[in-house]
């Protein structure tokens, strides 16, 4: 690899490390290409994404980002699971070391919140974004829904009287 080319891997790294959510460290020695693959597969279905990046260009493109605290993580053979939600990239590395115990995660950062290998766990099991504005839409709509049924519920109950003096009245 020339130098333009660490240069520009240094930006992207730079730009991940800024833009994302979470970003979690792992040792992946010993596994095979499909499970690489497969942890990939896992990624990208969660919004998330895997890469594999030499420690001393991560380092450097840590240098005054947020989640900096990661760079202690970065000896052998490390790669990084992030993604801009805060908690996906989590519980696809989680998900993986469960199924993978060649996969050993390490820590990562939220933010500028330094996170050991418990934190990431912890991460992991909390609801995603998409969870917490299903939850707090469900929340909102509850009461409007209810309100709505208690108005409605009078003007059903005067047409099934109304239907039922009705048909006492047809059948006399």
């Amino acid at each position: 690899m020339d130098r333009a080319q660490k240069e520009k891997l240094v930006d992207e790294l730079g730009q991940i490390f800024e833009s994302s959510g979470v970003v979690v460290v792992a040792h992946y020695e010993g596994l095979t290409v499909a499970e690489m693959q497969d942890l990939r597969a896992r990624a990208r279905e969660s919004e998330a994404s895997v890469r594999v990046a030499k420690n001393r260009l991560a380092k450097i493109a840590l240098e005054g980002k947020p989640c900096a605290s990661i760079a202690s993580y970065l000896t052998g053979m490390t790669v990084l699971t992030f993604s801009e939600d805060p908690v996906a990239a989590a519980k696809v590395a989680e998900g993986f070391a469960k199924d993978n115990k060649k996969f050993e995660i390490l820590g990562g950062a939220m933010g500028e919140n330094a996170l050991d290998r418990a934190g990431v766990a912890s991460v992991s099991k909390m609801p995603s974004r998409e969870e917490l504005i299903a939850s707090i839409v469900g929340c909102i709509g509850a009461p409007a829904s209810n309100i709505a049924g208690a108005i409605g519920a009078p003007a059903s109950n005067i047409a099934s009287i109304l239907s039922t003096i009705e048909e006492k009245a047809e059948a006399a």
